[in-house]
């Protein structure tokens, strides 16, 4: 599977209101997500800001979400990968991510993501059952994607170590306090894990950490710099995180705000930022 040459948007959501609810749009403040987006939507706002590929990822656990998702990546057209959801605590997901495979689109299928974030277990990740669904992942060749909050980064830390021949990709930085200005303990923590070669970060998901009003690239910048020291361009890649990211910024100031960010890197840095790591890490 190749993809044309051009940005990379290595993280992006879409979903279909009359398809099913998403329970996690709640309140005031969420109330401008609560509508349907599909990658129509997306789509004249990636173009315009130069991205030729989009890597599509899981919203919800429910295991109907990722057929639909491969079967619109099998159309062709933005999304090259797919970051699916499958039961990774089920004995048989093995034989889940085996049938995944079969399905329209299912060449598509680049990584498997679970909302981490919501679980009441800071350590669910070294569980044994989730640890076996974790190798499956990896005997799948197939990548995991990490959405965790900061005080979750010492057991995904843990877990990446374990499992050295799985990479783990990190969404949204780890989701740090950029609103309360605070870099410690998540800037030693990402450090951690960043410490492993099977580890590699998102540059993504910063501007609803920040304060959604106000933000500037220079609230961003201690954040962004901390990842790109620890990973490297090389083990990063850009990722706009919408339509989430509408909340608190438009989707061409959220790319402009990424490459505010990484201006201080070389021209082949930059494209292993934009464009070549996603490629690289989900074999777009």
């Amino acid at each position: 599977m190749s993809v044309p040459h051009g940005v990379v948007d290595a993280h992006h959501h879409i979903w279909d209101l009359s398809v099913r609810d998403q329970d996690w749009i709640t309140g005031e403040r969420l109330a401008p997500l609560r509508r349907s987006f599909s990658v129509a939507d997306l789509e004249p706002e990636a173009r315009a800001a130069g991205v030729t590929a989009t890597v599509l990822v899981q919203t919800v656990t429910v295991a109907e979400e990722t057929p639909e998702f491969l079967a619109l990546a099998a159309r062709g057209g933005l999304v090259a990968g797919v970051v699916g959801w499958t039961d990774l605590t089920d004995p048989a997901v093995a034989d889940r991510l085996a049938a995944l495979r079969e399905l329209p689109g299912g060449e598509r299928l680049v990584g498997i993501r679970h909302q981490v974030q919501g679980e009441a277990d800071p350590e669910w990740l070294l569980r044994p059952d989730v640890r076996r669904g974790l190798r499956a992942v990896a005997d799948a060749g197939l990548v995991y994607d990490l959405v965790v909050l900061a005080e979750q980064l010492p057991a995904a830390a843990k877990a990446a170590a374990l499992l050295p021949d799985l990479v783990f990709v990190l969404d949204h930085l780890g989701k740090p306090p950029i609103a309360a200005g605070t870099l410690r303990p998540w800037a030693d923590d990402v450090r951690a894990l960043a410490a492993l070669p099977n580890a590699v970060c998102k540059l993504s998901g910063m501007v609803t950490e920040a304060d959604w009003d106000t933000w500037t690239p220079a609230d961003l910048a201690p954040y962004a710099g901390t990842v790109l020291d620890a990973f490297g361009p090389d083990r990063l890649m850009f990722g706009s995180d919408w339509p989430v990211a509408r909340l608190a910024a438009s989707y061409a100031e959220v790319v402009d705000a990424a490459r505010t960010l990484t201006a201080g890197l070389t021209p082949a840095e930059h494209d292993a930022v934009f464009s070549g790591t996603a490629r690289r890490v989900y074999g777009l």
